[in-house]
This record gives C-alpha cells, structure tokens and sequence, in this order.
C-alpha cells in the first residue's frame, strides 16, 4: 500500500514513538504532539503503538490511496472525508485504490494523526522514523510526495469499524487545566508568582511550534533573576525567561536550557495543551505530585490496550 499526498497541510511530518537515547547529543526525542491521538490511530489498524504515521498541523490536506488497507484518523481540528462523505474520527475505516482522503481544518484543535497498516516506510535515523526539521532529519511533506508503506502482516480487514470508546479519548477542551509537578526552580520566583501560576489564565502565542509552546498572561516574578547554569530538559519541563512568561517544551524541544522552570506538565495532559487552538485558549495550571500523573498515565496507557471495541457490520463492508 502507498498513499500520494495531493495537498500537504501547513505542518505534514513522519512520526513514529520518538528517537530516545540521543538526548545527550543534543536531539530530542521528537514524536507526536499529541501522543494519545497517534497511538490510537496505530492501535485501532494493527500496528504497535509506536510505528510511523502521519501528522498534520494546522491546515487542510488531501491524500489519494494508491492500494487498498486500512486506516484511522485520530485527533482533534479535523473532519475526515472518504471520497466526499463525512466518516468518524477514532475509528478504522477500509479504504480502496483510488479513494481520496481529505482532512478538512476546523476548530477545537491544531493537529489529527493517519494510521496505516503497517506504518509508514521512511528511512530511519538514529533508530527513529521522527523527522526533526531542525537538524534535517527527515522532511516536511509536500505536494505530491508518494508515502510508501510496510506490509502488514494478517487480515487487517476484519478490524475495519474498530474504534476508541469516547469515555476513553482525551477530554479535549479550549479551556484545559494541566496538571502541573512543581520545581525545581520554583523557588527562583515570588510567592505571589506561585500564586498566579496556580490562579490565572494563559494563551498561546502565535510563535509557539514543535518546539515549544509560549504561553501569554500575567508577568512571573524572579529572585534573583531568570539565568542560571545550563542544565537538562524534559519533555512538558515549563521553563520561564527573563520576560517572565512561561515556554512550555514540546517534542522537538532544546535538550539544554539556561533559563529557571517552574514546573513539569504531566505527560497525560501534554496532548490537551497540544491541542489547545493558538490565541483563543485559555491555558490553566493545577498542582499534581510525581506519583499521581504516573498513575493517570498509567490508566490512560491500560486504556488504549483495552478500550477498542468493533461497532456496527456496515462498516467492514465500505
């Protein structure tokens, strides 16, 4: 199976689990910006959680299916069209040679994920399929790029009209309440700081990408200023410059950074800052402690092993 994409969207990467290990070089681990959208997509047609698909960003985009399989869209900001008729999100749907997939942009997110059988079959790098367009590796999709594909083993098929129970997917809002692991810097900064990071609301700059999101609200306040040493950095790690407004790091974020961060977003919750539309959400904090975002993770991961269910014939048979 090959896809051709006819119309790339505005951000159109190859992404896979993420390139882990190289962080000490320097790369990120990259991935999806919204890692629970992309490991449905790859559950609900076969393939492990971590295999190559595609992410969209930001724009529309249409593809053309050059051989028959099974795929499933998953995200938030997007309608799926099969040959001009509307289908759902969160499911797998049977696809023929020769039918168009369009990916129509909307409102409530920025980014969906396209699941394949099989994944998708670009070279790796560092044992990751990932592009990071920073250090060119891999590319951005454009207009008439053909996608080769692995073959799936097995009769996929037979999983067409699987789908995510809606009780089980991200509660994907434009007024999100992260969960936050304070420190290690908290101290750096007033304890009335603290307290508006808890108390009040953030948008999301327009200068925000893969790297990171800049978050727009009331100033933080140093002791002592925003430098310090270089040290490492995570991914959800909030870091907050001398113009004290906070930089949430996002998949292709720097591995190094000079600046104090208040606190870490807990994993679970990264997909709804993800999504979370650029200007117009409000962006708000609440405190968690290590052992409670594992737990939520946790569930979250148990529920994508356990919560796809097969829905009606009629859909095997489109």
């Amino acid at each position: 199976m090959s896809l051709r994409v006819q119309k790339a969207a505005a951000l159109m990467t190859v992404q896979d689990g993420g390139r882990y290990g190289f962080q000490r070089f320097g790369l990120p681990e990259s991935g999806p910006m919204d890692w629970w959208a992309f490991q449905a997509a790859n559950l609900l047609v076969g393939n492990a959680r971590s295999q190559a698909g595609i992410e969209l960003g930001f724009s529309s985009a249409e593809i053309s299916v050059e051989t028959s399989g099974l795929i499933a869209c998953c995200g938030a900001g997007y309608d799926l069209f099969v040959n001009g008729h509307k289908m759902p999100l969160w499911m797998s749907i049977w696809v023929k040679a020769g039918d168009k997939l369009q990916f129509e942009k909307g409102s409530g997110g920025n980014w969906a994920y396209l699941g394949v059988t099989g994944g998708i079959q670009t070279p790796e790098w560092m044992g990751s399929r990932s592009a990071y367009l920073r250090a060119g590796l891999g590319k951005r999709i454009q207009d008439g790029d053909l996608l080769p594909l692995i073959k799936g083993g097995g009769n996929f098929r037979q999983l067409a009209g699987s789908t995510l129970e809606p009780q089980l997917r991200p509660a994907y809002t434009q007024h999100p309440r992260l969960r936050v692991i304070l420190g290690p810097h908290d101290a750096r900064f007033t304890s009335a700081s603290i307290t508006d990071f808890w108390s009040e609301a953030y948008a999301i700059s327009p200068r925000s990408d893969r790297m990171g999101y800049r978050l727009q609200g009331k100033p933080l306040v140093h002791h002592r200023g925003a430098d310090l040493l270089s040290q490492g950095i995570v991914l959800g790690e909030i870091q907050v410059p001398a113009d004290g407004q906070p930089i949430v790091m996002m998949p292709d974020h720097p591995t190094t950074g000079g600046y104090t961060s208040i606190g870490t977003v807990a994993r679970v919750d990264l997909p709804l800052l993800a999504q979370a539309e650029l200007s117009s959400a409000q962006i708000r904090f609440q405190p968690c402690s290590v052992s409670s975002a594992q737990d939520a993770l946790a569930g979250v991961l148990d529920a994508l092993d356990e919560g796809i269910e097969s829905e009606e014939d009629e859909w095997q048979l489109l």
